[in-house]
């Protein structure tokens, strides 16, 4: 029987990952469901925060998901489809990604008896709407237009006319949704996944544009010890770190230096002095709770301009215990 297989997408900082992280939580006993994660930086982090879960989860990081005529997607789909042999799997593609290719991806002739292409669910942060740089953007428009359920999430953050300039956006929508919805924390109602799919209409299918480069520091000669990258595209740019397990960090300083500094989206995964922790957010604001050790320490920043990485380093590194 055909996988069903839906796409869980959302603009940066939407709530993507704690939706699905709700959704495992309360998946049907017995059934095995799968993830697989593409992010827009070069680091990988939305697999740690999702690897406490008991699903089966692969990451695509780079923002490259559909690059290559879909070859780093299908090679993360083949790995959980042989690995785990789902009952159900949820792509999480990043918040800059398009949605075109990878429905592309999964409707060729490679899936086209292993996968079923179920619901799409669209998350959309009200307060969002009020930021042409996002409501412009050819990628948000399109991840709207991919969704069968539209849901507005963090609404316990926005304020009564926020939400309702959802819903009149929402409802104005050609062609309509299957269906609409507020939601908070991520709380997704697993009937949701059963809506009829609908074909979409894209205004660009084929946008895509992002670079890779790659940039090292040294750390007491021994480099694979702090690591970072960059990536940038779309009109964002990321710069992220790979640590090893043993710098162990500040936990109130990280969370200054995060709501301080200029990003639109921060996620971490670090050991710190009140263990190991996940960060997640965005524009000065933030999460954090405990999370199971992880392999090494893992940071990501994405910011609509260019990051200073230097300066940024620096004040990374004076949040580390001596």
């Amino acid at each position: 029987m055909p996988i069903p297989t839906h796409l869980i997408l959302g603009f940066l900082g939407a709530g993507k990952t704690t939706a699905i992280r709700d959704l495992l939580a309360r998946k049907p006993a017995g059934e095995t469901w799968a993830v697989l994660v593409n992010e827009f930086g070069e680091i990988g982090i939305d697999g740690q925060l999702l690897a406490d879960t008991g699903a089966f989860v692969r990451e695509v990081p780079g923002g490259c998901m559909c690059c290559v005529a879909g070859l780093p997607m299908q090679m993360g789909l083949n790995m959980l489809i042989r690995e785990a042999r789902p009952d159900r799997l949820l792509i999480e593609p990043t918040g800059l990604g398009h949605p075109a290719r990878i429905i592309e991806t999964l409707q060729n002739e490679f899936y086209r008896d292993v996968l079923t292409i179920g619901a799409t669910i669209g998350l959309v942060d009200p307060r969002r709407l009020e930021d042409p740089r996002v409501t412009e953007n050819v990628h948000f428009r399109d991840q709207v237009a991919a969704a069968d359920v539209l849901a507005a999430n963090k609404t316990d953050l926005c304020t009564a006319p926020q939400i309702r300039n959802f819903w009149q956006w929402a409802e104005a929508l050609t062609p309509a949704k299957q269906r609409i919805a507020q939601t908070r924390q991520g709380r997704l109602d697993l009937a949701w996944l059963d809506a009829q799919p609908q074909v979409p209409q894209f205004e660009s299918p084929h946008a895509h544009d992002h670079h890779h480069a790659e940039t090292g520091t040294a750390d007491d000669g021994a480099d694979r010890d702090w690591q970072m990258r960059e990536n940038h595209g779309q009109g964002y740019f990321s710069l992220g770190w790979r640590i090893a397990p043993a710098r162990r960090f500040e936990a109130d300083a990280v969370v200054a230096w995060l709501t301080g500094s200029d990003c639109a989206r921060y996620k971490a995964v670090l050991n710190t002095t009140d263990g190991w922790l996940a960060f997640n957010g965005g524009e000065g604001v933030i999460s954090r709770y405990p999370i199971a050790p992880a392999l090494e320490n893992r940071l990501e920043l994405i910011a609509d301009q260019p990051l200073k990485a230097t300066c940024l380093d620096d004040r990374l590194r004076a949040t580390v215990l001596d």
